[in-house]
């Protein structure tokens, strides 16, 4: 995640899911004009293991996206909206936000067709800060 947001990876990509309990994002493909694609996109990286944690998904908690294959992460992230138990021990805790939580919340308020959003909501840059002290 950190080098794919160094190189711009996630610029201009799109939250591409928004349900209850998660906004989704990260998919290269978001940037095209096929929404139905959006989802199945990977970065040229090779997928990363699945690594769990007793860190519990509680709001906030930004987590690696995957397919049904536990060990494909690869580059779309997800950040829980509140408590989700189910994810726990399932999918790999890498981050949480610290700052701007009320970001999230505004995205996860956008109208929307089932899981996608109406309009695009864009990511205009990610960048990785040091956890403060």
């Amino acid at each position: 995640f950190k080098e794919l947001a160094r190189e711009g990876f996630y610029d201009g990509t799109t939250i591409h899911r928004v349900n209850q309990a998660v906004i989704q994002g990260g998919d290269p493909l978001s940037k095209d004009d096929n929404p139905k694609n959006d989802g199945t996109g990977k970065s040229n990286k090779p997928n990363i293991p699945a690594e769990f944690s007793d860190v519990l998904y509680d709001s906030g908690i930004v987590g690696a996206a995957r397919a049904m294959d536990v060990n494909s992460q690869n580059c779309q992230f997800f950040v829980t909206l509140k408590r989700t138990p189910e994810f726990d021990q399932k999918y790999t805790i890498f981050g949480k936000v610290i700052e701007g939580m009320n970001n999230v919340r505004t995205i996860a308020g956008t109208p929307r067709d089932g899981e996608r959003p109406l309009e695009a909501v864009k990511i205009k840059s990610v960048t990785v800060q040091p956890k403060k002290q």
